[in-house]
């Protein structure tokens, strides 16, 4: 199973708590590139990292930060 990180509702909600990318990179200790490649598209997040995000973005349901691709 592969699971994309939904680019525009992260966006979304980073501007809702006026928070940067650069925030985000910092409190799930990667760097700022390796979010870049999450946001893009081009890597998706191991499981462990999707738990990681929904912890750091708490109060976000899985289905509104992560879609399955097939």
């Amino acid at each position: 199973m592969k699971v994309r990180l939904r680019r525009k509702n992260v966006e979304l909600l980073l501007v809702k708590i006026n928070r940067s990318q650069n925030w985000l990179s910092f409190r799930l200790e990667i760097s700022s590139g390796h979010l870049s490649q999450f946001m893009t598209g081009k890597r998706n997040p191991s499981p462990m990292m999707r738990r990681r995000i929904m912890k750091v973005l708490k109060g976000c349901s899985w289905d509104y930060l992560f879609q399955i691709i097939k």
